[in-house]
């Protein structure tokens, strides 16, 4: 009896398990149907959200009519072009007489000795001794068939306010010191033709301290070319005196550092021979200044103007 009892009351507990499979399985169903409605509902919501908002309807005019004649427009023919301002034309020049130009103040660096080689013209460069390349570059400029110079350092009336190279000739020097100054330019420019003076414009002055440097060109048959850094030099004069082969400079290129001006004294230089057969002109090795002869200097040949080396102008 008491056996029947238990097996009863397993039966019991396993139907009450079985009931209750079919309610949570209607409950998880229930359940799914419920998020399956809350996801197209929110879905719903999302597309709703991104359709445009509609705004007051857009009252549309009509077109005006077209008129029949088209309005007339500004005749822009008629309108006048700004003035252009236009800088003169350089002078003619006039083919005639001789010129020669020296380049003052080389010996720095043999890159401008070839630039002034390039260029295709006679030219005569000075040295100053005791430059960093003063020989290289009068070697250089010599071998390419051009004309050396020595450009001898001579006090200014600044001086010493204004620097002078420390191998530079003093009027307060004695005449041995001047010889002996002017020997070593010698070895350290070769092959030079003549010297001009760099700076001086108180010893060309000097008609004394002149003579010493004169007789020294002399006897190693070298002419001199006054560059008339004074009004008052007598370094031409003292030289002809002498039976030195001499010249005077004419016009200074490049005072003012600019291409264009520096061509228009170029020009004036050419002129300058025109009328007085001959002239010299003088300048330095500026990047303005080569630009400058670069450009202009063919130019010049091609206008028929006569270049010549310095040597060519002394007398």
């Amino acid at each position: 009896m008491a056996k029947r009892k238990k097996q009863s009351g397993t039966n019991r507990r396993k139907r009450g398990r079985e009931g209750k499979r079919p309610l949570l399985g209607f409950l998880a169903v229930l359940g799914l149907i419920i998020l399956v409605l809350f996801g197209l509902e929110t879905l719903k919501k999302h597309e709703f959200s991104r359709q445009p908002v509609e705004g007051p309807s857009v009252v549309r005019r009509p077109m005006p009519q077209r008129p029949d004649q088209e309005p007339s427009l500004p005749n822009y023919s008629t309108v006048k072009p700004p003035v252009r301002v236009s800088r003169p034309a350089r002078p003619p020049v006039a083919a005639g007489g001789e010129v020669a130009v020296l380049i003052d103040d080389m010996g720095t660096t043999i890159q401008e000795a070839k630039q002034l080689m390039a260029i295709g013209v006679p030219l005569t460069i000075s040295v100053i001794p005791d430059r960093p390349q003063a020989r290289q570059v009068a070697e250089t400029f010599y071998g390419g068939g051009h004309e050396v110079m020595i450009h001898i350092p001579m006090e200014p009336v600044d001086y010493p306010k204004r620097r002078l190279e420390s191998n530079g000739l003093l009027v307060a020097q004695s005449d041995a010191e001047i010889a002996s100054r002017l020997k070593s330019y010698l070895q350290q420019v070769p092959n030079a033709v003549g010297a001009n003076n760099h700076m001086g414009s108180r010893f060309t002055e000097n008609g004394g301290k002149m003579r010493v440097v004169l007789g020294f060109l002399k006897s190693w048959d070298l002419f001199f070319v006054d560059s008339v850094t004074s009004s008052r030099s007598v370094g031409a004069s003292v030289a002809r005196e002498m039976g030195v082969k001499t010249a005077s400079r004419n016009v200074f290129l490049d005072n003012v550092q600019d291409v264009r001006a520096i061509k228009d004294q170029l020009r004036q230089l050419a002129m300058a021979a025109s009328r007085k057969g001959s002239a010299i002109g003088i300048c330095h090795p500026h990047k303005a200044t080569l630009q400058a002869l670069a450009e202009e200097l063919p130019r010049l040949k091609r206008e028929g103007v006569k270049f010549v080396y310095v040597s060519q102008l002394v007398k």
